[in-house]
């Protein structure tokens, strides 16, 4: 899996990403299986996740081609998948589970910079890896946005901070979080301890304290 990258390389990566020409989302239907040759909406989406985790690297289109095939081999060798270079199913339910598309990587960076701006860089990106443990958990909903809008999960989404603008840093961190970057040690859970006032989250076990925030599973 693929953590850290130089700041260099990932300010490029936020760029095309963010600003980049990023076509429009795929439906919300089950996407399409996808291989060599195939063109179609699913495919743009196919080479975001991709690029969000570091295995593509070339500019987003409709046609999946050898880039995107290696792409996807590289993916599923790493993850333990069937090695064929088609975007089946499988491949499909990993990638969900472990990427974003561009709607997810906006709502991550939303809520970092609701939650945590301000807080050291570490502590913005646990923010973020704490959204994608809670997604790769079997106790929580399974998507980014079901995570961050489950009612009263987060602070942010309740008193509105989660709509604000997010900066570049909150994209990074949340860039990073999606990369596999866990400041947090596996956290599922954080909280201020300075304003938090239930006794449940207290009673949490505390595996460590970033900035202002206490991170817990």
């Amino acid at each position: 899996m693929i953590n850290k990258l130089r700041i260099g390389a990932m300010v490029a990566v936020l760029f095309a990403l963010t600003l980049g020409t990023v076509m429009q989302p795929a439906s919300a239907a089950a996407p399409a299986t996808l291989q060599y040759g195939s063109t179609g909406a699913d495919v743009p989406d196919l080479q975001y996740r991709l690029k969000t985790l570091g295995y593509f690297n070339e500019g987003l289109t409709s046609y999946y081609g050898g880039v995107t095939r290696h792409s996807v081999l590289l993916f599923q060798r790493d993850y333990g998948l069937k090695a064929d270079g088609i975007a089946g199913p499988a491949t499909w339910k990993m990638l969900k589970k472990v990427s974003v598309n561009r709607h997810e990587l906006d709502l991550l960076a939303r809520i970092i910079y609701g939650e945590a701006r301000g807080e050291p860089y570490a502590g913005q990106v646990a923010v973020g890896a704490v959204v994608m443990n809670r997604v790769a958990h079997a106790s929580f909903p399974d998507t980014v946005k079901d995570v961050i809008e489950q009612p009263r999960a987060f602070t942010a989404v309740d008193d509105g901070q989660y709509y604000m603008k997010p900066d570049t840093t909150a994209y990074k961190a949340a860039l990073d979080a999606v990369r596999g970057y866990d400041p947090s040690g596996g956290a599922l859970y954080y909280f201020n301890p300075d304003t938090a006032t239930s006794s449940w989250i207290w009673s949490r076990k505390q595996i460590g304290k970033i900035g202002r925030h206490i991170f817990a599973v």
